[in-house]
């Protein structure tokens, strides 16, 4: 039986595992926890999906979300609806 571990990477290099599947450009929590739009602060911590790498080991496989940290001007349009 093969078994998938999923962990997301931040950009600092530590990791965390979660329980659920993300996709690229998704914003997460500091927990990995996908957010809602338009985001009720621009004082979040929030961070994109950027890449998802995939390593298969004997027994398991590893999916890695590496991540990266919105900025505050970024967070403010996302607040104000006016994201890209």
């Amino acid at each position: 039986m093969q078994r998938t571990s999923r962990l997301v990477v931040y950009p600092e290099g530590d990791q965390q595992e979660i329980e659920h599947s993300l996709r690229i450009n998704q914003l997460v929590d500091l927990n990995g926890f996908p957010l809602p739009l338009p985001l009720p602060s621009p004082r979040a911590i929030v961070y994109r999906v950027v890449k998802q790498t995939t390593e298969a080991r004997k027994g398991e496989d590893i999916v890695r979300y590496h991540l990266e940290q919105l900025w505050r001007d970024e967070l403010e349009e996302l607040q104000s609806g006016e994201w890209r």
